[in-house]
């Protein structure tokens, strides 16, 4: 290894073929201040990055633990972006790859002395928002909510890292929560993450919905995936530690969906929503939880000043331009060549 490249650092990046994981992967290479990038996952894909090797690394098993001690060996930061969202009938399964697994890295990187640490947490960590919906900073309580294996999770891994830092303060931990993230090659993962495979991406053409179903209340944010990723390449070069929001403006509400599918809102009950989402769940026709939808109700809005004045971090795309981005992706059966984010379109 020449001089120039041991004086960038080697970054290795978990979950790296999922609709984050390969935003990232791909600014990490792209940036100049950054040597080579090992990026990990279940399955190598067949996606070529220049800058980006891959290796095959099941987080859920402890007999790759081994392997991933390896892969982690000489590391000068890790990007933990690992996560699993289904099937949400066995949470049994997603606690043994979010949590379980996310000790599992914790351990090879005090084990490996890396330096630096950026592990994705998310808006869902939180705890519900305040009354009046005031955005929050990142001091808000993260305890999550209880109804929803996925905020369950988030909120645990957070209580992991606190644990983490108070062991190992020379290492610089960082923990990004980002808004709900979105892009185009990412949509055919999503649509069968929380819709079902079988959906049709027409579906969500704007002439196909006069009337848009808005539940009493709902407002949350987004963001394009490709800020996301910039905002962890800042994180893994600048000497920053603790918690990060990251949205983009503006907030999502029925007034900017509606514009969005030329649509009409009309309100309906929260608890009509939730209990077609439930009977649609309990004989398996949609794989998301019921509980999502509580979460995404209660869930507090953020306030980015911190990353917008310590990253110097400012989104290039709006929350419109994300969910264009998305729509796009489900109509065209978008995706990318890697096994999470394989495109289908469904007619």
């Amino acid at each position: 290894m020449d001089t120039e490249t041991r004086t960038r650092p080697r970054v290795v990046v978990t979950g790296a073929t999922g609709n984050v994981g390969t935003s990232v992967v791909r600014a990490l290479a792209a940036d100049p201040a950054v040597g080579p990038v090992l990026g990990l996952a279940r399955r190598e894909p067949a996606l070529e990055v220049p800058g980006v090797e891959w290796a095959a690394v099941d987080l859920s098993r402890d007999g790759d633990a081994p392997r991933l001690d390896r892969c982690l060996a000489d590391a000068d930061a890790v990007v933990h972006l690992a996560w699993r969202f289904g099937p949400t009938h066995d949470p049994a399964a997603t606690w043994e790859t979010n949590v379980l697994g996310t000790v599992r890295v914790l351990d090879a990187v005090a084990a490996a002395r890396v330096p630096v640490l950026v592990c994705a947490s998310s808006v869902g960590a939180y705890s519900p928002g305040p009354e009046g919906g005031a955005p929050v900073s990142e001091e808000w309580p993260t305890h999550g909510w209880p109804g929803a294996a996925y905020t369950r999770e988030k909120a645990y891994v957070e209580r992991l890292l606190d644990v983490f830092e108070r062991d190992r303060p020379q290492t610089r931990v960082v923990r990004m929560r980002p808004a709900f993230l979105f892009k185009e090659e990412a949509a055919s993962e999503q649509r069968r993450i929380f819709a079902g495979r079988f959906v049709p991406g027409q579906l969500f053409r704007p002439e196909l919905l006069p009337l848009l179903p808005e539940p009493a209340g709902l407002r949350f944010q987004v963001l394009h995936t490709e800020d996301a990723a910039d905002a962890y390449v800042r994180a893994v070069l600048r000497d920053v530690r603790g918690a990060f929001n990251l949205a983009a403006e503006p907030v999502v509400d029925a007034e900017l969906l509606g514009g969005l599918f030329d649509a009409r809102p009309v309100r309906v009950p929260a608890g009509a929503v939730r209990g077609a989402l439930a009977a649609a769940w309990h004989l398996r026709l949609a794989p998301a939880e019921p509980g999502l939808f509580d979460a995404l109700r209660h869930l507090p809005l953020m306030s980015t000043e911190r990353a917008r004045r310590e990253l110097e971090w400012e989104p290039a795309a709006t929350s419109v331009e994300a969910l264009e981005a998305f729509l796009r992706g489900v109509r065209s059966g978008a995706g990318d060549d890697t096994a999470p984010l394989a495109g289908r379109r469904v007619p």
